[in-house]
């Protein structure tokens, strides 16, 4: 599913796409703006969005072999809460079955 399409699904659920769009929009942005500035985002049952600090360390050229130095960075990491493992859990187990 993309954002047109979680537009769409949403859509179906308020009533008019220039609602939805405008939710979808604004639960992104806030979400981004928040883990950017070192907030932790949890939302209960679906999971926490935080900021995640990755030190500097020395990597290895998979071609040659070579050390490389790889710089610190901090990236944007989604924990699932125990309600959205649970469903997905559900409905992998349902899926492998038909095959």
């Amino acid at each position: 599913m993309n954002k047109r399409e979680l537009v769409d699904a949403i859509t179906d659920r308020v009533g008019d796409k220039k609602t939805a769009t405008e939710a979808v929009n604004a639960i992104i942005e806030t979400i981004q703006h928040a883990v950017s500035t070192g907030d932790k985002v949890s939302i209960t049952g679906f999971g926490a969005f935080e900021m995640a600090h990755k030190p500097a360390r020395q990597a290895r050229n998979p071609s040659t072999g070579e050390p490389i130095k790889v710089s610190e960075s901090w990236g944007p990491k989604f924990r699932p809460g125990a309600d959205f493992k649970e469903q997905v859990n559900t409905a992998g187990k349902k899926a492998s079955r038909k095959k």
